[in-house]
C-alpha cells in the first residue's frame, strides 16, 4: 500500500487510537500554536522557505518581521516544488534559537526512507521541533532534476502514522523509543481537487493515522473553500486555509496555468490585469484581506505564502488582523 515502509508501519494501523492531541510532558515548555489551535483562537502563520545557499540572513529577517507583526507561527518549508534548499529542521532551530519563534517544520517522504525518518524525527523532537506538517513531497522532476530519483519509502500517510507512533511511544518496529514523544501532527489537504471526493477520502485516512490538524494548498475561490470546508467538517479536525497574496497578472497566469493544483478564477485573474503592474501587489493584499475575513468565520486560521519573499506584504495583513 501507498501509506507503508517494507519495514512495517502498516501493522501500526492497528494500534489504539489516540486522542485529539497527545498530552505534553509536565516538564516541557507550553506549545502556544497548539494551545491556542486547541483552543479555537484563530491562528496565522507564515510559511518562510529556507536558503538554497549559505546565507539565511533573509530568510531569518523575514521570520522577525514576522514576529513583530504577530505571527503564530513560522512554516519552514521542506525543499517545495522540489528545489533543493537548507534542511528544514537546521532552519527551523535557526529561527528557534535566533528570534524565539514557534515553528510548524515541513517534512517530506521524497528524499528518505524509514530509517532517515526515524532519526530526523528523533532529533527534531530532543530540539524541540515538536509542530510537524507531514507531506509527500513533489517529484524530483518538478523542480528540473531529471537524474534524481524520490524514495518514498513511506507516504505521508506513513509519517503521520510514525509520529502517532512517537507518541503513543514506539518506533514503527514496535520497539520503546524510551518515552513518549509530544509531536503536533498536521497534514495537508489540497480542498482544489477535482473530484474533492477522493482528497476527502485521503483526508479520512490521515485523520485515523492520527493527524491533529490539518493546512491546505492556497485557494483563491470563495466557492471552492465553502464546499471543502463543509466536506471536511466531519473530521472534526482545525484546518488552515492557505492564503497566498498575488504580485501581478503574470504571477496569477503563472500559478493558474503552470502550478499543479493551483485554480484561479477568471474573476481574480481579470482582477489582477486591470490592477496593472503597478497597483497589483496592493490588489493581490487586498484579495487575500478578504480572503482573511472569510477564514476567520469558517476555518481554524489561515496558512499565508508570500510571493516573491514579500514578507512586508504578508506582515501588515497579519498586523491588521491582529
Amino acid at each position: 500500500m501507498e501509506d507503508v515502509t517494507r519495514a512495517g508501519i502498516e501493522m501500526s494501523a492497528a494500534a489504539p487510537a489516540m486522542s485529539a492531541a497527545p498530552a505534553r510532558s509536565a516538564s516541557k515548555k507550553p506549545q502556544i500554536f497548539r494551545e491556542k489551535v486547541q483552543a479555537g483562537k484563530f491562528v496565522m502563520t507564515v510559511e518562510v522557505d529556507p536558503p538554497h545557499g549559505l546565507r539565511p540572513a533573509k530568510a531569518v529577517e523575514g521570520a522577525r518581521l514576522l514576529r513583530d507583526a504577530g505571527v503564530d507561527a513560522i512554516n519552514v518549508g521542506d525543499s517545495p516544488t522540489a528545489k533543493i534548499r537548507m534542511s528544514p529542521l537546521a532552519m527551523s532551530v535557526l529561527l528557534k534559537q535566533e528570534l524565539g519563534v514557534e515553528v510548524i517544520m515541513h517534512y517530506t517522504t521524497r528524499d528518505r526512507n524509514a530509517m532517515a525518518i526515524h532519526s530526523d524525527m528523533i532529533g527534531a523532537h530532543v530540539l524541540g521541533i515538536d509542530n510537524i506538517l507531514c507531506l509527500r513531497g513533489d517529484p524530483p522532476s518538478v523542480g528540473g532534476y531529471t537524474d534524481i530519483v524520490g524514495v518514498w519509502d513511506v507516504s505521508a500517510v506513513g509519517l503521520i502514522r510514525f509520529l502517532k507512533l512517537a507518541n503513543d511511544g514506539v518506533d514503527f518496529t514496535g520497539k520503546s523509543i524510551s518515552g513518549k514523544a509530544d509531536f503536533f501532527i498536521g497534514g495537508s489537504a489540497n480542498l482544489n481537487a477535482d473530484p474533492l471526493e477522493t482528497e476527502l477520502r485521503l483526508m479520512r485516512r490521515k485523520v485515523e493515522a492520527g493527524a491533529h490538524f490539518f493546512m491546505t494548498q492556497n485557494v483563491f475561490d470563495e466557492e471552492i473553500l465553502g464546499r471543502f470546508l463543509d466536506g471536511a467538517t466531519k473530521f472534526r479536525r482545525p484546518i488552515m486555509i492557505g492564503v497566498l497574496p498575488l504580485a501581478n497578472s503574470r504571477h496569477a497566469e503563472f500559478l493558474h496555468n503552470e502550478v499543479p493544483g493551483m485554480l484561479l478564477p477568471d474573476a481574480v485573474r481579470d482582477r489582477m490585469r486591470k490592477a496593472g503592474d503597478e497597483r497589483g501587489p496592493k490588489e493581490g493584499q487586498a484579495m487575500a484581506r478578504d480572503l482573511i475575513a472569510l477564514c476567520r468565520e469558517k476555518a481554524a486560521g489561515v496558512y499565508l505564502v508570500p510571493s516573491f519573499g514579500r514578507y512586508d506584504i504578508v506582515a501588515e495583513l497579519i498586523a491588521e488582523a491582529k
